[in-house]
């Protein structure tokens, strides 16, 4: 029986699934098991993973193209594991990252879901000297809902008892469960977090170190933040019936940090018309940004600013500020 299953959606990737690939089975931790999901790939991505899987420890699954939250579903379904991590097809797992969570785990019974803080590179692998380097211990659903402490999608490792709990099947759905709500193509990781959050009694905690390297696409970022931004209102549309006191308590600040977020992403994507309303949108939301992450929010609304004054040679300067403080939680 294997311990622990690796799930690695594939859509595409045929340019860093060797180098992924590569450093999951470099893993130190000896009992797991790979699961390739090729959602649905018109590139040399099915090659690719055909020739790992003469490795006895990967297994290769090709579907339809479902979206990411489609491919993780697949993956559950198939695992054998007791635990499950994901790490996407272009993110790297440092060597002992199964065996610290593994480890973590069995040494504390209430934890479901385990992660670390991550590295981040650049597209060509390089690492960028930034990192998320999240909250690790007490973290509540309200935590969750404002900073995602999990950070990214290739970060935890969770108890499959987790998962199982969370289960259910719509009534289209002939295959098998979801886990992940597959009509996200954005959100869908927070959306299953807070999901597990507020309806388990599983905790959420991390471990020291920065385990993952998680890869930072350059360019059309800020393209993408409406739709980031409307399925994460989807989101909260959704969830808000589970806890409707909840949601009315955390609501504004969580928003006033997504929008922050995204209002970063348009400042690295050199948008300053989009920077600006964003960084409007955030404040005008809740000011508690800037009483719980004073320096972060500062330095977005100085690049914020400098951006549309002056251009991309102030926001570089800005940016240089910003990296003499690194801050101890999530980069977002």
């Amino acid at each position: 029986m294997t311990f622990a299953s690796i799930i690695m959606p594939a859509f595409n990737v045929q340019a860093t699934m060797r180098e992924t690939l590569a450093a999951l089975l470099a893993q130190t931790y000896p009992d797991f098991e790979i699961i390739i999901v090729d959602d649905g790939s018109t590139d040399c991505t099915p090659g690719i993973a055909a020739q790992f899987a003469a490795d006895p420890r990967v297994r290769v699954i090709r579907q339809a193209n479902r979206g990411l939250a489609g491919a993780r579903n697949t993956g559950i379904a198939a695992a054998r594991g007791d635990v499950i991590g994901f790490c996407d097809a272009d993110d790297l797992w440092e060597p002992q990252k199964l065996a610290r969570h593994v480890a973590h785990l069995n040494a504390n019974p209430h934890v479901g879901i385990s992660y670390s803080g991550s590295a981040l590179m650049d597209d060509n692998g390089t690492l960028t000297g930034q990192a998320q380097r999240p909250r690790l211990h007490d973290v509540t659903a309200s935590h969750i809902f404002k900073r995602n402490p999990i950070g990214n999608g290739s970060a935890p490792v969770i108890r499959r008892a987790v998962l199982d709990q969370i289960a259910h099947r719509p009534h289209h759905e002939t295959l098998r469960d979801w886990y992940f709500d597959e009509t996200f193509r954005q959100s869908e990781d927070i959306e299953c977090w807070l999901r597990i959050a507020l309806t388990t009694d599983w905790a959420f905690e991390g471990v020291p170190g920065l385990l993952t390297r998680y890869r930072i696409n350059a360019g059309g970022l800020s393209a993408a933040t409406d739709r980031q931004l409307a399925a994460w209102e989807r989101m909260v549309e959704k969830l808000t019936p589970l806890n409707p006191a909840f949601f009315t308590v955390n609501t504004p600040a969580a928003r006033a940090y997504q929008l922050r977020y995204l209002c970063r992403r348009a400042i690295s994507d050199l948008d300053a018309p989009r920077a600006q309303t964003l960084s409007r949108a955030w404040v005008a939301q809740s000011r508690l940004p800037l009483v719980e992450e004073p320096v972060k929010s500062i330095v977005t609304l100085a690049a914020s600013a400098a951006l549309s004054a002056f251009g991309g040679s102030a926001l570089r300067n800005a940016m240089m500020l910003a990296r003499r403080f690194r801050p101890t939680g999530t980069v977002q």
